[in-house]
């Protein structure tokens, strides 16, 4: 700790010539009037209380039913083996130092690697919500409540795409279990204060307080599905799967993950919101699984730059990249270049806003498209498919006679059947990269060795010609656009030319 020092000065000694000699001065500084502080009233520190004791009735409401989840799974491991069978050191006693030695060979071992997150009990069945990694792959669960008392659990179902999942206890359930009570999460605003609870570092039955930071953040990149509510209320490793709590009480959100450098809280949490969870929670009880609504659309996210290109005022909505065949979107209407701004009535914010709200949906559900195409607004209706295994875009690279593409930074080699099928791709027609100059205007706008350019302003090119009169018809604009195939998934992208 440090010290700190006070100094004071008391009495002022200045020397002043006066003719010719020297008068000293001395004079007294009076020290600055401390003013009596104010009286600590009642009045004064009542809201202080008032906040305290709410805080403490919430706490006190919702601890009773914040369970600590404790996994154990085997894992593989290497260590040495002397090769002696009572080990070195009992030979060693006998021959020294300098007695038989052996290499050590490796050897396999299974050891418990064990892990611990939060839960909260949903009903008086023992039924158990927590994050999908508290569970993931385990040979054996427990559940603590905070009386101590220990039981054995089993995972019932589980949503890898939220990383939600429900336990449930095994043993004999007590008939006195304590419930949560799940809120409305969309009715969150900013600011609102809120309470997260649960065993950061093991420290069971640990409550910090914080506000909603925001909501609906959907790029923080742990879950295929998000929509999370972000609070600076401290969560920590170990608080995964326990609750977020609004003043009233409820469950308004399951603390998930932390953005952090260190490991440790940095005052961004995310949450997954209640009601995300409330829409999934009768299936995974029975141990049933999730079937999500699938539109059948490859989407992209717009910048100024597309949204320029496709006569629109802003960058919201989700750029259609691709139509799959026979699916939802193809049978209403949708077509590669449509720009989806809206969902059932609500504006579409971003691609990942679409999918959430298509995922979300039961396969067989009528939903209302709104589209911008060509820079009229249409309404088109499509019947939800259901998804099943998710195409996940590849990234592959690969060599070519290149051609330079004036000014673009780009070689480039019409597609043969050759390359096709060197790359996989089921395209018999396009512009294959095979090289990207670093710094170049291609490289800055994402574009990669091994792509495909189908299209040039909306027009399909297959020749090195035809995409040379789309850029020189693209100068004044400033920029021209293209739509790309990497492996499974296609893109646009406003190159710029200037």
């Amino acid at each position: 700790m440090k010290r700190f020092a006070l100094f004071t000065a008391s009495i002022l000694a200045v020397p002043l010539l006066v003719g010719g000699g020297m008068l000293a001065v001395t004079g007294r500084c009076s020290s600055p009037k401390m003013e009596p502080p104010p009286p600590l009233t009642a009045a004064v520190v009542a809201p202080a209380k008032a906040l305290g004791d709410a805080y403490a009735a919430v706490a006190a409401h919702v601890k009773p039913a914040v369970v600590s989840v404790y996994s154990e799974k085997m894992v593989r491991a290497q260590g040495p083996d002397s090769g002696f069978p009572f080990g070195e050191d009992f030979f060693r006693q006998f021959f020294g130092q300098q007695g038989p030695q052996r290499r050590p060979a490796p050897k396999e071992y299974k050891v418990p690697q064990r892990g611990m997150g939060s839960g909260m009990i949903l009903d008086k069945a023992g039924h158990i919500l927590t994050n999908y990694h508290v569970v993931k792959e385990v040979d054996e669960i427990k559940v603590r409540l905070p009386d101590k008392r220990e039981f054995k659990a089993v995972v019932v179902s589980a949503d890898p795409k939220t990383d939600v999942a429900v336990i449930q206890i095994k043993d004999k359930v007590p008939a006195d279990l304590p419930t949560v009570v799940l809120g409305n999460s969309d009715a969150l605003r900013v600011g609102n204060l809120v309470m997260a609870v649960g065993a950061p570092f093991g420290l069971t039955q640990t409550v910090t307080t914080g506000i909603i930071s925001a909501i609906g953040r959907s790029d923080v990149g742990v879950a295929d599905y998000e929509d999370f509510l972000q609070t600076d209320a401290p969560i920590n490793p170990g608080n995964s799967g326990g609750p977020l709590v609004n003043m009233d009480g409820e469950v308004i959100g399951m603390n998930s993950a932390i953005a952090t450098q260190s490991g440790s809280s940095a005052g961004i949490g995310f949450a997954i919101p209640s009601n995300m969870i409330s829409n999934m929670l009768p299936t995974l009880v029975k141990g049933g699984k999730i079937a999500r609504g699938l539109l059948g659309v490859g989407i992209q996210d717009l910048d100024k730059d597309l949204a320029k290109q496709f006569s629109l005022n802003d960058s919201n909505g989700a750029l259609v990249t691709s139509v799959s065949p026979d699916s939802a979107a193809e049978k209403a209407g949708v077509q590669v270049g449509d720009v989806i701004i809206g969902f059932n009535g609500k504006a579409i914010e971003s691609s990942r806003d679409l999918r959430n709200r298509v995922g979300s949906l039961t396969p067989g559900s009528k939903t209302r498209l709104e589209i911008m195409r060509g820079g009229k607004a249409l309404t088109l209706t499509a019947s939800i498919g259901e998804a099943t295994a998710e195409a996940v875009p590849g990234e592959e690279g690969g060599a070519g006679a290149p051609e330079q593409a004036a000014k673009l930074g780009l070689s480039l080699q019409p597609l043969t059947p050759e390359l096709a099928q060197r790359y996989g791709l089921t395209e018999k027609t396009g512009l294959l990269i095979a090289d990207v100059d670093q710094g170049s205007p291609a490289a800055q706008a994402g574009l990669q060795e091994g792509d495909l350019i189908l299209e040039a302003n909306r027009k399909r090119v297959g020749r090195l010609s035809e995409l040379h009169a789309a850029v020189a018809e693209s100068r004044k604009a400033g920029s021209i656009l293209l739509l790309v195939k990497r492996k499974t998934a296609s893109l646009f992208v406003a190159l710029p030319l200037n």
